[in-house]
Formats: structure tokens, C-alpha cells, sequence
């Protein structure tokens, strides 16, 4: 396992919040795990994260890197660990329906990931695709 691409401190002050001792506690244990996420993620679509900051003689991608960590690990300890993580609830009165919506869909540190992080870390771009529906290959 490679080294973390932020710290508990760059939660805190980035998530601007003192963690309390478990979140601290928590949060040490998920910063390695969601940097080693984001390097697969990285690794899926064939490019080195570790590389990429390296490469980057500026130093501002390694930071777009620590903000994306930071964020993926705040919205991971958003996340309830005693029922189901729920962002919003509503509840009626005599006919009794009741509507949830989670605050990660499917839950987990994995899905904690959104599409929107990939695309700053420039890891997910739209593609163009065409079909050669004239056939105009010549043959040599």
C-alpha cells in the first residue's frame, strides 16, 4: 500500500472541522484506502496517478489529488455507521407513506467516488466515436 495522498489534517482543515476522536481514528484507516481507489481508478484507465502528480512540474495536479481524497473521505465519514445512510426522509400522517433517499446510492467507501471527482482528476472524458457508414477505406 502506497502512502496516502492527504492527511487527517488536510481533512480537517479542508472539511473545515475538528474530527472528534473517532472520526480521527477513521479517517486514518480510510485515507490509504481511498488513495489506493483512486490510483485503480487511475490504473482502469490506463494512466499512473503517482506519475501524473510527479509529472506535473507546477505541483497544483497533486493538490487537485489531495482536495479529491479529502472530499471522497469527508463524504465517507458523512456516512451513518449505525443505520442506513439517509441524506433526507419525509414521512405522512394517516394514509402512512414514507420516501428516503440514501446519501451514497448503494453505499460504501467505493461508491463514495463520484463521477465528477474523475473528471477533475481527468481520468473520465467524454469520448467521440464515429462509424464509417459510407465505406469510403480504400483497399491499397
Amino acid at each position: 500500500m502506497a502512502a496516502a495522498f492527504a492527511t487527517v489534517e488536510d481533512v480537517e482543515l479542508l472539511g473545515g472541522r475538528t474530527l472528534t476522536q473517532s472520526e480521527t481514528e477513521r479517517t486514518e484507516a480510510l485515507l490509504p484506502v481511498v488513495s489506493d481507489l483512486l490510483r485503480n481508478e487511475a490504473m482502469i484507465v490506463g494512466r499512473n496517478l503517482d506519475g501524473m502528480i510527479v509529472a506535473d512540474e507546477t505541483g497544483a495536479y497533486g493538490n487537485v489529488v489531495k482536495l479529491v481524497t479529502v472530499d471522497v473521505t469527508i463524504r465517507a465519514l458523512r456516512q451513518e455507521t449505525s443505520g442506513e445512510p439517509m441524506s433526507q426522509e419525509s414521512q405522512s400522517g394517516l394514509g402512512y407513506t414514507w420516501s428516503g433517499t440514501y446519501a451514497i446510492p448503494g453505499g460504501g467507501i467505493a461508491n463514495a467516488i463520484m463521477r465528477n471527482d474523475l473528471k477533475r482528476l481527468g481520468l473520465r472524458r467524454q469520448r467521440i466515436g464515429a462509424l464509417d457508414i459510407y465505406g469510403t477505406e480504400t483497399e491499397g
